[in-house]
């Protein structure tokens, strides 16, 4: 796919829902006695994954334009599946499923693509394992899991990282063990798993960075309204930030505070980015319109990290644009992404001539001097394609993506939003 330097993006815009809201709302509305009437979900390769797994799993769920209905089956209701348990690139569907599948009465295995057999799931079976899980990996660590029945206990338990996906796979987990449930995390990270279980009835206690859940004898199906993913508007407001003359807005976009460390950071570069129609119901929602604004460097790292783990590649695309040095640090965590997010982005900026210089976590992008079109590379990740695609944008003289189709992953429709306004 061709990308080309483009006159001022123009418009307002609708981004999919939040994918890790979607994943979770699937999740906990099959384990839910009644029905989960699902709006805004994310028609995403991930999230039909989740769908499938829930579907081998006895679970109803219909799918339409509207919404997903999902037929839950109660706390002790999944059955057996007939065949292995397929999460595609879903990592979230493989390491939150992890946690489900510990708890049930029959044996199941998972495996994904070749993507999802290279990601690390040693520190998801550690815990699993802990609370009395019986769980088989290749090496110990990847795909795929095999699970076995086993009667589970509840734990304290520290992460060695702020990851919502571990916190998420004990809670999980503690649905079905005696005793209360423990996570300590290192630093805050998204608290999407939180708030569901308060809306469906389970008792569950944050206290700073301590995170207490009682297991509950059912859950209690409610409606889910996902909002916009901030992670998908991301990529718009940073290309509203780069190309001249741009004035965009983005309707309808969750901004959890666990979630917004990218509005943080680009307003550290200098972006005009400005919130109107806030509202506040399981999660908070607002409207965000971004207008062209000449950007500085800045350094990003510690607690913030998790607050924008996925949005990382993107904003490296706007560093690239930024007067000054833009440091990245703390980042180790996009290794392990569907590609190594460090070594794929610095690959891919120095194709473009940006000065970029790759860390042991992160890395260090100067700014200053207009990056070029190139021939760039996907590694089959979604996000770097959408990065390099606002850096074509904005860049001098055409670009080329590979495998542009990846964005269907998280964003199916992502070029014709860009070409809706003006891209």
């Amino acid at each position: 796919m061709q990308i080309n330097s483009c006159a001022p993006l123009r418009g307002e815009i609708t981004v999919p829902g939040d994918k890790s809201i979607s994943h979770r709302a699937v999740m906990l509305g099959a384990l839910a006695s009644g029905t989960t009437h699902i709006t805004g979900f994310l028609m995403g390769e991930d999230c039909l994954s989740t769908i499938d797994c829930f579907r081998k799993m006895g679970v109803s769920i219909d799918v339409s334009d509207k919404e997903v209905v999902v037929e839950g089956v109660g706390l002790h209701g999944l059955t057996a599946p007939k065949s292995e348990l397929y999460t595609g690139n879903s990592g979230t569907t493989t390491r939150l499923l992890s946690g489900i599948l510990a708890g049930q009465s029959f044996t199941s295995t998972m495996n994904g693509d070749a993507s999802i057999q290279k990601r690390p799931m040693g520190r998801v079976m550690k815990p699993l394992r802990e609370m009395g899980a019986s769980i088989e990996g290749r090496d110990d660590n990847f795909c795929p899991l095999t699970m076995h029945p086993s009667e589970l206990h509840g734990i304290e338990y520290r992460l060695p990282v702020a990851s919502a996906q571990l916190k998420s796979a004990i809670l999980l987990a503690g649905l079905y063990a005696e005793g209360q449930t423990t996570v300590i995390e290192p630093a805050p990270s998204r608290d999407h798993t939180e708030r569901m279980f308060r809306a469906l009835g389970v008792e569950i206690e944050t206290n700073g960075n301590v995170i207490t859940l009682e297991p509950p004898e059912d859950l209690h199906a409610v409606d889910i309204a996902v909002p916009a993913d901030i992670s998908s508007a991301a990529f718009f407001l940073v290309a509203g930030a780069i190309v001249p003359g741009s004035e965009l807005t983005i309707r309808n976009v969750g901004v959890n505070p666990t979630r917004t460390g990218i509005l943080d950071v680009l307003r550290s570069m200098g972006a005009d980015i400005t919130e109107s129609n806030f509202r506040d119901d399981a999660e908070p929602v607002c409207d965000l319109t971004v207008r062209y604004s000449r950007l500085h460097g800045t350094e990003i790292g510690g607690a913030i990290i998790p607050r924008l783990i996925d949005e990382l590649p993107v904003i490296a695309v706007a560093a690239a644009f930024a007067e000054g040095e833009t440091v990245i640090r703390d980042a180790q965590e996009l290794k392990v992404k569907e590609s190594n997010r460090i070594a794929s982005m610095v690959a891919e900026l120095t194709k473009a001539g940006v000065d970029v210089e790759e860390t042991d976590d992160g890395m260090i992008v100067r700014g200053g001097a207009k990056p070029h079109g190139a021939a760039f590379e996907t590694y089959k990740d979604h996000r770097i394609a959408m990065s390099l695609a606002v850096l074509g944008l904005a860049a001098e003289g055409a670009s080329r993506i590979d495998e542009p189709e990846v964005v269907a992953i998280s964003y199916p429709d992502f070029f014709t939003t860009l070409e809706k306004l003006g891209g």
